[in-house]
């Protein structure tokens, strides 16, 4: 039987790929997750996430592996995960009343070959007030997530309107993703 492996102890991907009703094990990656500031933000999250499959395969040489990784762009910059609650609320503050750009890269390394892929999906924010940017830096939320925010927690009450995959801004594009896995001939248990 073929395994797949979630190369992320990212809770919410491991999250996602349970809806895919896929048995999978998880194997977190230590990847260096540094980037040239050459790449677009689609090659370096496509590069990241094939870091992070690379880190784990070796250790599965007979298993398909899953990177992703997530990055938000505002203005062209990308941003990261906040260091701390100033950090987080000028991330905040740039976003208020604009839309910026998530992506997320996805590599799956099979025994034989790499796939690799990315989803863009454009965010609008509400205009947020100071109350609101502090209320939520003081959830704890926006410390682990690109771009200081999660759609799928608290954060959902900043987000007037996504276009593009949902899923993508949480970070794994599960429809793309179990297409890519098909055509790379995992077999699907139904």
């Amino acid at each position: 039987m073929q395994r797949l492996i979630l190369a992320s102890s990212s809770p919410r991907r491991k999250e996602l790929l349970e809806t895919l009703r896929l048995p999978f094990e998880i194997s977190s990656s230590d990847a260096d997750e540094s980037f040239s500031d050459e790449l677009t933000p689609a090659e370096a999250v496509m590069e990241l996430a094939s870091r992070k499959a690379r880190a784990v395969a070796g250790n599965y040489p007979d298993c398909f592996i899953i990177g992703s990784d997530t990055v938000v762009v505002h203005g062209g910059t990308i941003l990261g995960k906040p260091s701390d609650e100033q950090e987080a609320a000028s991330m905040l503050r740039k976003l208020s009343g604009n839309t910026h750009a998530v992506y997320t890269g996805v590599s799956i390394h099979s025994p034989w070959k790499e796939e690799r892929f990315y989803e863009k999906t454009d965010v609008t924010f509400w205009e947020l007030s100071d109350e609101e940017i502090d209320t939520y830096i003081k959830s704890g939320e926006p410390f682990d997530k690109a771009g200081g925010y999660g759609i799928q927690g608290f954060g959902s009450m900043l987000v007037k309107h996504i276009s593009g995959d949902y899923f993508t801004v949480v970070g794994l594009p599960v429809s793309r993703l179990i297409r890519e896995l098909k055509k790379m001939g995992f077999i699907l248990p139904y």
